[in-house]
C-alpha cells in the first residue's frame, strides 16, 4: 500500500529549504531528488489543482525516449544534439521505470513502442525524413505499407508508416498520482493552492491564494503558467489540445481496431490526429489545437468525432464517453528552458508536448543542479539551446493563430 499523500496545509510549517511550484512530472521529480540529497531538509511542492487532474494526467500516455527537436544546439551539429538527448532520455527512462517498479505504481506500464503513419503524400515525405534521422541515430524501426498497417491498426486510412520500440505506454493520471504518493517523507505536498506571486531573490517569498511560504531556493515547474509570475513571458506560449475516450468496446468492435491489443499512433504532421488503443478495451482520439484559451466543447467534439469516423467508418458507434482538454507550453524553436534563472531560482519550462519523460528527466536533473551535484547528463542538458524570443501581443497571437491555421491546412488528411 502506498502512504497517504502528505499535505503541508495541515501543518504550521512555512519555512522550507526548497519550494517547488508545480506538481506535474517535472516538479515531483525535482522534489524527489532534492529530498533524497537533503533528507533532513523539508521540501514543499505547491500544486494549483489536484494531482492527476491537471495537464500531467491529461496527456496521451506516450513515454517517448527519442528526440523531438534536434535543430537547436547553437554551434553543435544536429547529430550531436540528438545523441545528447538520447543519452538524457535513456537515463531518465531507466530512472522512471525504477520508481514504477520500486513503488509498485499501477499505471499499466507497457513498453510496446509506437506507430507513425501518414495518410497523405506530404505525410509520407515527413516520415521518410524522420526515418533518415533514425538511421543516423541508430534507432531501430520496422516499415509498414497500407496493407500491413491495416492488419495492425484495423484501418486502411494510412498509406505508409513505421513502428519504433522507443516508447512506453502508461495511464498518465495513475502514474502522476503514484509518483506523488511515493515521495520521500521530507516532502510536503499542497494541492489547490495556485501561486500568485514570487519575490525576486533568496530567501524567496512564495505567496499562494491561501498563505505565504519562505524558501532558500525555488524550482519553477509549472510550464506555461510561469508566465503568470512574470517568468519567460517573451519565450513561452500556451496551447490547448483535446482528446476523447470511447466507452468500453465489445469484442466485435475491438477486432475492427487491428490485431494488436494495445497500440498508439503519432501523426505525420504536428497538427494531425494521435490515436491510441488503450488497456481496458477503449479507444482514444487526440486532435485539435487552440491558442491560450479553450475552444467550445461542441467544436471539440465535432473535430474529434470527425477524425474517428474518417479512420474507422465501420464502427457501430462513434460516441465518446469522456472528452477533455489540456494545456502544453510551446516555444518558438522547440527548445526547453532548463537551468538557473537567477541565484536560487531554477526552472524547467516549455515541454513542447513531450512532458512525461522529458519532464521527469529534466526535473530530476534540475533537483541535482539545485543541490550542486554534477553529472554528464546534467552537462548535456545545460549545453542545449534555450527558447528563442517571441514578439509581444497582439503580434504573437496573430502569428500563432496564423501558424495553427496554416499547419492545419498543411496537415490535410493527417488531421
Amino acid at each position: 500500500m502506498l502512504p497517504e499523500r502528505k499535505r503541508a496545509g495541515s501543518t504550521s510549517v512555512r519555512r522550507f529549504g526548497s519550494v517547488i511550484i508545480g506538481g506535474g512530472y517535472t516538479g515531483l521529480a525535482a522534489a524527489r531528488r532534492i529530498a533524497e540529497l537533503r533528507p533532513d531538509e523539508p521540501v514543499l511542492v505547491v500544486e494549483a489543482s489536484t494531482i492527476g487532474e491537471g495537464s500531467s494526467g491529461r496527456n496521451s500516455g506516450f513515454v517517448i525516449n527519442v528526440p523531438h527537436n534536434t535543430k537547436m544546439g547553437g554551434h553543435t551539429s544536429p547529430l550531436e544534439v540528438a545523441r545528447k538527448q538520447i543519452r538524457i532520455y535513456e537515463a531518465g527512462l531507466h530512472w522512471l521505470e525504477g520508481l514504477v517498479r520500486e513503488h509498485r505504481i499501477d499505471c499499466n506500464w507497457n513498453p510496446a513502442g509506437k506507430f507513425h503513419a501518414a495518410a497523405s503524400e506530404a505525410g509520407v515525405q515527413n516520415l521518410m525524413a524522420s526515418l533518415a534521422q533514425y538511421r543516423e541515430w541508430g534507432v531501430n524501426f520496422e516499415v509498414f505499407d497500407r496493407e500491413a498497417l491495416q492488419e495492425k491498426l484495423g484501418t486502411s486510412y494510412y498509406k505508409f508508416g513505421y513502428h519504433s520500440p522507443n516508447n512506453v505506454f502508461v495511464q498518465p493520471a495513475a502514474l502522476i498520482r503514484g509518483l506523488a504518493d511515493s515521495l520521500p517523507s521530507n516532502v510536503l505536498l499542497v494541492e489547490g493552492e495556485p501561486v500568485v506571486s514570487l519575490s525576486k531573490s533568496s530567501p524567496f517569498c512564495v505567496t499562494t491564494s491561501k498563505t505565504q511560504y519562505t524558501a532558500d531556493r525555488v524550482v519553477l515547474a509549472n510550464n506555461g503558467f510561469a508566465k503568470e509570475l512574470g517568468i519567460l513571458r517573451d519565450r513561452l506560449i500556451t496551447i490547448f489540445t483535446y482528446a476523447a475516450l470511447t466507452p468500453r468496446l465489445s469484442e466485435s468492435e475491438l477486432k475492427k481496431l487491428g490485431n494488436t491489443s494495445e497500440w498508439g499512433l503519432i501523426p505525420a504532421n504536428r497538427l494531425g490526429t494521435t490515436l491510441r488503443r488503450v488497456q481496458g478495451d477503449r479507444f482514444m482520439v487526440r486532435s485539435a489545437y487552440s491558442y491560450e484559451r479553450e475552444q467550445s466543447p461542441a467544436e471539440t467534439l465535432a473535430q474529434l468525432t470527425s477524425s474517428y469516423q474518417r479512420r474507422y467508418p465501420n464502427m457501430q458507434s462513434h460516441r465518446f464517453e469522456y472528452v477533455w482538454g489540456g494545456t502544453t507550453a510551446l516555444t518558438r524553436n522547440g527548445a526547453t528552458f532548463f537551468g538557473e534563472l537567477r541565484p536560487g531560482l531554477f526552472a524547467s519550462l516549455g515541454c513542447n508536448g513531450a512532458g512525461v519523460l522529458k519532464g521527469s528527466t529534466y526535473g530530476k536533473l534540475l533537483g541535482e543542479m539545485a543541490m550542486g551535484a554534477q553529472s554528464s547528463c546534467l552537462s548535456d542538458a545545460l549545453s542545449l539551446e534555450g527558447p528563442s524570443w517571441l514578439p509581444p501581443e497582439p503580434f504573437r497571437r496573430i502569428g500563432v493563430v496564423s501558424t495553427i491555421k496554416y499547419q492545419a491546412a498543411l496537415a490535410g488528411p493527417e488531421r
